[in-house]
């Protein structure tokens, strides 16, 4: 049960902040880095939520996704132990199953797409479109992480690695999202890229 009294503590004051397993480590730590963009993408999701006019069960895939997001901060916050007094919450690779199986359902309602497309179109579409790109940078910003840290179990605080499950969960949603930006098009359709801007071809012009 979280029970939160008091919001400031002043115990970041000196550029440091508490890791799930209560060690410290910098604010500019890649595994910080990492579930701080989750946790951007997370806001960016419920802005497409609140705005963007989405279908009911859009909406209720969104707000699961949300509370997974949630999970994913509380996982890349524990560095990976070979033992724990109270086991951490870990994200699973049936969550990224689930993902996949969103996204084959969802895609089944589109035609099949023979151009780049822009963000944009509805307000759902644009906002779930920023919410993509943050996603990518989060996945991103994990791999970082694994890069420092690894993925094996430490034996101390703040030494253990990172779970690479939270990277294939973040690679799937930005899939989802796509799929969910072109759901939010319908029935208009997409922005479609129009190379070079549309503008025309000049006679003699080296294209």
């Amino acid at each position: 049960m979280v029970n939160l009294t008091r919001i400031y503590t002043r115990t970041g004051d000196d550029g440091t902040t508490a890791l799930g397993d209560l060690s410290r480590t910098s604010k500019t730590d890649v595994r910080l880095a990492a579930y701080a963009d989750a946790n951007e993408a997370n806001a960016a999701i419920g802005v497409a939520v609140a705005c963007g006019d989405l279908p009911e069960d859009v909406r209720a895939v969104l707000i699961r996704v949300q509370n997974d997001l949630f999970d994913i901060g509380a996982d890349l916050s524990t560095p990976l132990q070979q033992t724990y007094e109270y086991p951490p919450l870990r994200v699973k690779e049936e969550w990224v199953t689930e993902l996949e199986s969103d996204c084959d359902r969802y895609l089944a309602r589109l035609e099949k797409l023979r151009s780049f497309i822009l963000p944009g179109g509805t307000p759902g579409a644009a906002h779930l479109h920023v919410a993509l790109t943050v996603v990518r940078r989060a996945e991103r910003s994990v791999w970082a992480a694994v890069e420092a840290y690894g993925t094996e179990p430490g034996d101390g605080r703040g030494q253990g690695g990172v779970n690479p499950t939270t990277a294939t969960y973040l690679n799937r949603l930005s899939d989802l999202l796509f799929v969910l930006a072109r759901c939010a098009n319908l029935p208009g359709g997409d922005v479609l890229w129009a190379p070079g801007g549309g503008r025309e071809q000049l006679p003699g012009a080296t294209p």
